[in-house]
């Protein structure tokens, strides 16, 4: 199946999702859902089998986005740590967040008993480790954090990663899955519940005509009383945009030589981390490796953070073969919580759900459930806690003003520091790269044919300068995570167009 990048992930390498063709009715619906991933897919089907008539438009592929690139890690510990939460927002919230992850991954596993989904989900043990003394108060912190937010957790003795360390923790009740199976069930189960797809859709605006939501798209207008913004980040520019940045996550699926494969999901607590566990794919055990983030668009030899992942990974394992590796987008949020709930600035029919760091499993589910209740009017605690519209100056405010000068630096300094038109002749096959002629700044891709692919490299979401992503053949904006394909396509949001096509 396609996803949203060159690269090709262990999930979808023999799997497809395949929705039947059917008419879609252009009569109002309850909702529209925009985006067909995990947070898509699961409030789809909680909203249909609370009685709402809802239909799902998808502007590529189901599950072609961050879901179809997850390692599926179902955790308790979450990329913000519960001390930070603790500071941040109390020890009250951050409680509310462990139970609200505990709650995700039991409705994961109902869903699977209920509809008998053969996605091998495990149960597994968590660890982390740290490997100095400044990462063994840091961990020791962690341990304690949990403890207080009711997260079982005890030190460790031993780790299942030939890695050293110097102290460990080890956290029971943490999960695995295979995300595709689970979210093809899930999908088919939205449909029998009568519920709408339509693939091979991009949604171009959304505007409200007498309370009713009016969707224009590629294959035509839609109407609905609710809109469901399902796509990681939302489209046009809002609020959302300056409070989440964009990052990009690196993998590997490694075959070991003595297969020693560990039974469990292990964490170091680096920054950027690196996590370890085995899947399993045609019968045979894969030991996936991921890390070396870095913010979307701002790492120029993307194929070289590769061979550091896989260099790292040597170190510790006895490698037969590197079969698998790829990369995929989340959204960092400024104070550690996603938003879920009411698109900031429109009206009270709009929804949101991003900035769920490297948690998406988790709080993709979690969305379901608070998306879900939220419309159908019923009480969730998480509303407040999670709302997009918070304002907590406290919790988020320095990282608002990092990621934000770092927006500002690439929308003015990318338009002084482009190639010369040299870069033309140079230019390898399979690689990309802006570059200026008669003061314009152009983005050139030279296929294995030869061929020039040359594009306007403005973003058109927000006017920044997109960069060139060798290792998934993509324009990536290093302001808010937009990516195109080297024809210009739109691969993720925020943009809704195009880069345009340049002649050459």
């Amino acid at each position: 199946m396609n996803r949203d990048a060159f690269t090709t992930t262990l999930w979808q390498d023999d799997f497809n999702i395949r929705i039947p063709g059917e008419e879609i009715s252009h009569d109002v619906f309850d909702v529209i859902i925009i985006g067909a991933g995990i947070t898509g897919i699961t409030t789809g089907l909680r909203l249909q089998q609370a009685g709402k008539r809802c239909l799902i438009l998808e502007a590529h592929t189901a599950c072609f986005g961050t879901t179809s690139a997850t390692t599926a890690h179902l955790n308790t510990v979450l990329d913000a740590s519960y001390p930070e939460l603790i500071k941040k927002f109390g020890t009250d919230n951050a409680l509310l967040i462990a139970q609200g992850a505990k709650e995700a991954i039991s409705l994961i596993r109902a869903h699977i008993e209920q509809y008998q989904i053969d996605c091998d989900f495990e149960e597994k043990t968590g660890y982390l480790y740290a490997q100095n003394k400044e990462e063994d108060a840091q961990l020791e912190k962690m341990l304690e954090g949990m403890l207080a937010v009711g997260i079982e957790a005890r030190p460790s003795l031993t780790t299942p990663v030939p890695v050293p360390f110097t102290t460990a923790i080890r956290v029971p009740g943490q999960a695995q899955f295979h995300p595709l199976k689970y979210l093809s069930a899930l999908l088919l189960q939205f449909l029998l519940a009568g519920g709408a797809v339509r693939e091979a859709t991009m949604v171009q605006a959304v505007e409200q005509q007498d309370g009713i939501q009016e969707i224009s798209s590629t294959t035509g207008r839609y109407r609905a009383t609710h809109v469901v913004y399902a796509t990681h980040i939302p489209p046009g520019v809002n609020l959302l945009h300056f409070r989440c940045a964009p990052y990009r996550s690196y993998v590997l699926g490694v075959e070991l030589a003595d297969h020693a494969y560990p039974d469990a999901l292990v964490y170091d607590i680096e920054d950027p981390y690196h996590y370890f566990r085995t899947a399993r794919h045609q019968g045979a055990p894969v030991l996936i490796v991921g890390g070396e983030d870095h913010k979307t668009g701002h790492e120029v030899n993307t194929e070289q953070v590769f061979r550091e992942l896989e260099a790292y990974a040597r170190r510790f394992f006895k490698i037969a073969a590197v079969p698998y590796r790829w990369s995929s987008q989340y959204y960092e949020p400024a104070d550690g919580l996603p938003y879920i709930g009411l698109l900031p600035g429109n009206n009270d029919h709009l929804y949101v759900a991003t900035g769920y760091s490297g948690n998406g499993m988790i709080f993709g589910t979690l969305a379901g459930r608070i998306l879900c209740d939220l419309i159908t009017g019923n009480d969730t605690p998480y509303a407040d806690l999670l709302a997009p519209s918070r304002i907590k100056p406290v919790a988020g405010f320095s990282n608002f003003i990092k990621e934000n000068a770092d927006v500002v630096k690439h929308f003015i300094g990318d338009r002084l520091s482009a190639g010369t038109l040299e870069a033309f002749a140079g230019l390898s096959v399979g690689e990309g790269r802006v570059v200026n002629y008669e003061n314009q700044s152009i983005a050139v891709y030279k296929d294995e044919q030869g061929r020039l692919f040359t594009l306007d490299p403005v973003c058109p979401h927000a006017g920044c300068m997109v960069q060139w992503n060798p290792a998934e053949r993509s324009w990536d904006c290093p302001c808010h995570g937009s990516r195109f394909d080297i024809t210009g396509a739109v691969l993720n949001g925020p943009a809704q167009k195009a880069l345009q096509p340049l002649s050459t």
